[in-house]
């Protein structure tokens, strides 16, 4: 018999590429392929600390140094993406070496986060296939591959600056950009932003050593960027939920008690609020948000990380908690999607990462968006206006989102039932397309044996 396929899988280091990827490897695990999972010293302590049951006997994880010391600052993209670049390569090269050096395993695929293309040189020089994993939406793929062609129109200039504030589409089919909300042009810091938008025409030329392409999405979401890149593979929706119970990969232990809270609560009632990994609010952010969940008069299940603003024990209004123990449940991190899954849950206030976006509409739920940085204010144009599945919210003249406009954008969402019957019919186009004989299914299907083709022509020719 010949040896089993290996695929070695490799996130970029943030929370909103480790989870879809890790689903990935389970699916993959699951149709009989061993992977190797390669998360970074700092986030693998993290992933293996937040673990609540075993991960699958044929995935093993491992870890690599990102280069940065354990006490700098990984919120610091640039710094992040720089020191990768130059440290994690050779490790990966030393890491293939030693598993191939075993005389009954050899690694048979790299996996890459798009993101990280460049970990597909170190496949190449091993002669081994190459794949990439898109954690994103496939019409933030069609940005960030069209920047140089954004240069040459003048929309952006060499260093990824707007030049033009105004809308522009790819195609006529998707969503409308602004160059102010390109992903890497919503970022903090001026320095931040070259450094990822160099990083990006960087990563552009290492990908088209892609021979494979799969993303977290479907052409009911997505038809007009699937069709500006046509070699992209979609497999979505990725729910570990529905295919393995739970999920794996988080960077925080997950609080069930929530689920239990969940279940007292009378049916489509409750609104429940998450940012992901990296949103911060200031004080008086922070406390409007609080207020307005007040105001709403309604139950809500709200996940507030430690760092998801200063001081967070000391940042709840006078009061607040007192006020609202009977209706509101704060937790540090949630189940998503068994939250998401929940008959009580009515609505779902999101900064609109990818992963939140895919796992909401897969669940019937319409969404509130808050979007921070990155993708997420594209996300955002697909939620408002292309599926009208939510609404956004509305800053005032001071850049804050108010209490009322909370209260308010709640209610008129609950209110109009053309929210919810929209998210419930591309619910439904989401659980066919992710079924048996779905294209999701299929696609995936074609992938693995993808994979395997190389050990099944071992087998028959041995």
């Amino acid at each position: 018999m010949g040896k089993t396929p290996h695929v070695l899988a490799v996130p970029y280091p943030a929370q909103g590429h480790v989870i879809p990827l890790m689903e990935v490897a389970h699916c993959l695990a699951n149709n009989g392929v061993r992977v190797t999972f390669v998360n970074t010293d700092f986030n693998h302590g993290r992933v293996v600390g937040a673990l609540t049951g075993s991960i699958h006997e044929l995935i093993t994880l491992v870890s690599v140094s990102d280069g940065l010391e354990s006490v700098e600052d990984r919120s610091d993209h640039g710094k992040l993406a720089e020191a990768m670049a130059k440290n994690v390569p050779g490790q990966l090269e030393d890491l293939v070496e030693k598993i191939n050096g075993t005389e009954s395993d050899e690694i048979t695929c790299v996996l890459t986060d798009f993101y990280m293309a460049g970990a597909m040189q170190v496949a190449e020089k091993f002669c081994i296939k190459r794949a990439a994993f898109l954690p994103a939406s496939v019409a933030l793929l069609a940005l960030t591959t069209s920047a140089d062609k954004l240069v040459d129109d003048g929309i952006i200039d060499a260093d990824g600056t707007p030049l033009k504030n105004e809308w522009i589409r790819l195609s006529p089919s998707m969503p409308e950009m602004t160059p102010m909300n390109f992903a890497w042009t919503c970022l903090p810091d001026p320095t931040m932003r070259k450094i990822i938008f160099h990083a990006i025409i960087e990563n552009n030329r290492s990908a088209k050593l892609a021979e494979w392409l799969i993303c977290n999405t479907s052409r009911h979401l997505e038809p007009g960027a699937l069709a500006f890149v046509p070699n992209c593979m979609p497999i979505g929706p990725l729910l570990a939920g529905s295919r393995l119970g739970k999920s794996a990969g988080y960077f925080w232990p997950e609080d069930s008690t929530c689920l239990a809270w969940l279940d007292r609560q009378p049916s489509n009632s409750v609104v429940y609020v998450a940012f992901g990994s990296f949103t911060i609010f200031d004080q008086v952010q922070f406390q409007e948000l609080a207020l307005g969940l007040e105001l709403t008069n309604r139950p809500f299940l709200w996940v507030v990380r430690q760092d998801l603003t200063q001081d967070t024990d000391e940042a709840y209004p006078v009061g607040f908690k007192e006020r609202v123990m009977n209706r509101g449940k704060i937790v540090d991190w949630a189940p998503q999607q068994q939250v998401l899954s929940h008959p009580s849950v009515a609505c779902f206030l999101s900064h609109c990462g990818w992963n939140s976006t895919v796992e909401c509409v897969s669940n019937g739920v319409p969404l509130l968006c808050w979007p921070y940085f990155a993708d997420q204010f594209l996300n955002q144009t697909y939620i408002v206006d292309h599926w009208e599945v939510g609404l956004g919210l509305d800053k005032d003249d001071s850049g804050i989102i108010r209490q009322d406009e909370i209260k308010n954008k709640v209610e008129q969402l609950l209110s109009d039932k053309s929210y919810k019957t929209k998210a419930l019919d591309l619910q439904a186009k989401m659980t066919a397309c992710a079924g048996e004989g779905g294209d999701a299914q299929k696609n995936f299907h074609k992938f693995i044996d993808w994979i395997r083709e190389k050990h099944l022509k071992a087998e028959l020719n041995p």
